[in-house]
């Protein structure tokens, strides 16, 4: 069972991105992967996945020895989990107050605020971009 927003670490997002971009992987993948990056052993990538899978981020098929494991959450849900994180902690549910400190804490280009109200107009008109 899928945690609605599960809480992930900056190694498990990074195990997520290789399984994502592999669709189904060991973790000697995993591991060799990410090796020049993190420097892990295979046992460590081992019992990351392991206990990642044990939190529904990854699903694991055996096959006699082998673990093949696949992503349990998508990419859209894992961002939506780490935005929803954030919106709840840093700003009381509150997506205003979220936005306006971005705008003003953060330096953005024309393009930017014109692809964002796009964005918002297409929204507000019922729309999907």
């Amino acid at each position: 069972m899928v945690k609605p927003n599960p809480q992930m670490t900056d190694n498990e997002w990074a195990i997520l991105q290789v399984v994502w971009d592999s669709e189904t992987c060991t973790a000697p993948d995993v591991q060799e992967t990410l090796k020049s990056q993190k420097g892990w052993a295979y046992t460590t990538v081992k019992t990351m996945m392991d206990r990642m899978v044990n939190k529904g981020l990854l699903k694991v098929e055996k096959i006699r020895n082998l673990h093949f494991y696949n992503a349990a959450i998508t990419p859209a849900q894992a961002k939506k989990g780490e935005i929803m994180r954030t919106l709840k902690r840093a700003f009381n549910e509150s997506l205003t107050p979220m936005m306006q400190f971005l705008i003003e804490n953060n330096e953005f280009s024309d393009a930017d605020y014109a692809e964002l109200e796009q964005l918002i107009k297409s929204r507000k008109s019922g729309k999907k971009t």
